[in-house]
């Protein structure tokens, strides 16, 4: 696809914009469509177009069949969190007001900083999100071709609760030895155990790694 093909720059920049508001979040055209006054087909000709450009990224659902609840629709989120904070206008003191946005911009972090290790690791892997409709919820799957699975939450957050492990263990119950282990990666110091397959993991980790 070209850049030649977008046919409104103003209608794209504001998708862009839609976009970034609703990072880590379910994404549905034709809501966008609707808010834009576009077809559904020309949003999501828009969207592949974002994706390619290296602007967003899309996270398919994962179900294996665990329940039929399972949501099947894509999360979306921009692969730069400091673009997405600056196409929605957000400065430092709106990310640490208290449920302020810095949630979903952390786990759109996350989850990019994922995708581009995943392009160097040795251990193949693919990335999912999960998510049912009464909203238990894991935000990030990867799953490797033996079909094991690493589960992981993200919280913005210093401390963490037996509680935020909730989606992690509904996994657990279902998976059983297939679930490797689960992480809920926080922005506090500390490496800390919820049982045998469960740690709480500094956001750092990701870059700080020990062998």
């Amino acid at each position: 696809m070209q850049l030649s093909e977008i046919e409104r720059t103003a209608e794209m920049f504001t998708l862009a914009n839609l976009v970034a508001a609703r990072s880590g979040q379910l994404l549905v055209p034709s809501a966008l469509g609707n808010e834009l006054g576009l077809p559904k087909d020309t949003v999501a000709r828009y969207l592949r177009l974002l994706e390619e450009v290296f602007l967003i990224k899309r996270i398919p659902a994962w179900s294996r069949n665990l329940t039929t609840r399972a949501v099947a629709t894509s999360k979306v989120f921009m692969v730069d969190s400091g673009i997405a904070t600056y196409l929605c206008g957000i400065d430092p003191r709106a990310l640490r007001a208290v449920n302020g946005p810095l949630g979903p911009l952390l786990e759109g972090f996350v989850a990019a900083e994922l995708a581009r290790q995943l392009t160097w690791s040795d251990q193949e892997a693919r990335m999912f999100h999960y998510r049912t409709r009464d909203n238990v919820e894991v935000d990030i799957i990867l799953e490797n071709n033996r079909r094991e699975v690493i589960a992981i939450e993200v919280k913005a957050a210093a401390t963490v609760k037996a509680e935020d492990f909730r989606g992690l263990r509904h996994l657990a119950e279902r998976l059983g030895d297939d679930l490797l282990a689960g992480y809920v990666l926080y922005t506090g110091t500390e490496t800390l155990p919820f049982g045998p397959k469960f740690r709480a993991l500094p956001v750092s980790a990701l870059w700080n790694a020990r062998p």
